[in-house]
């Protein structure tokens, strides 16, 4: 964080820094004009950033895939941070290629207050913005999907790139804020929890209609 902090540290500082040896005033103009450039960062570079435990690039993006802005991901951290009961870590448990002992790795790093100080004084600095968008017209756009049992026409990786194609978030695990669960042959535990919840259950017919907008929402 602190080359982002250069240009205020030497602003106040006796000597400024075009006026070192070796630096000029086109000099540092340039450096402060590359460091700002910087300012705005991609959210799974910022999450990647951080040195969470377990949380490489792959999963960094992920998480800001799942959560699309750096306040929805810091607000879900905060909460998840709380417990194993908090609906938010029961969420963040459930994406799709995240797992218990990343969810508990990245709650252990946000209920550090220490880290939690870090992430919010970087955040004065750094402007973390959402991946590209993607298809937010579909009818699936910003919901959170669930494949369970075996699928006909489309492998499980596939079905999953293509709901994330269309905009939705894929979970690994039935949860309240599941609005689709897509059930093919053999379905278990994961369609009693969807029927026990009142969630919104699919077959794969159903979602291939849902998905190319000749279904109902």
């Amino acid at each position: 964080m602190d080359i982002f902090t250069l240009q205020a540290r030497y602003a106040k500082a006796r000597t400024r820094l075009e006026e070192r040896d070796g630096w000029g005033e086109q000099s540092a103009a340039k450096l402060f004009a590359a460091i700002a450039a910087r300012r705005r960062i991609a959210l799974d570079r910022f999450i990647y950033a951080l040195g969470i435990r377990h949380v490489g690039e792959t999963t960094a993006r992920l998480l800001a895939r799942f959560y699309g802005t750096i306040d929805a991901f810091l607000a879900a951290m905060l909460e998840a941070a709380k417990g194993k009961d908090a609906d938010a870590f029961k969420e963040l448990d459930a994406i799709e290629g995240i797992g218990e002992v990343v969810a508990e790795a990245i709650a252990d790093f946000f209920a550090e207050p220490h880290n939690v100080r870090v992430v919010e004084d970087l955040l004065k600095e750094v402007s973390p913005q959402p991946l590209a968008a993607r298809d937010t017209s579909s009818p699936v756009a910003g919901k959170t999907v669930v494949f369970t049992g075996t699928l006909e026409t489309l492998t499980r990786s596939e079905a999953k790139a293509q709901a994330e194609r269309l905009g939705a978030k894929v979970a690994g695990s039935v949860s309240k804020k599941t609005d689709y669960v897509v059930a093919g042959a053999d379905a278990g535990s994961k369609l009693s929890k969807a029927r026990e919840l009142g969630i919104s259950i699919i077959d794969e017919q159903e979602w291939a209609r849902l998905t190319t907008n000749r279904g109902a929402g």
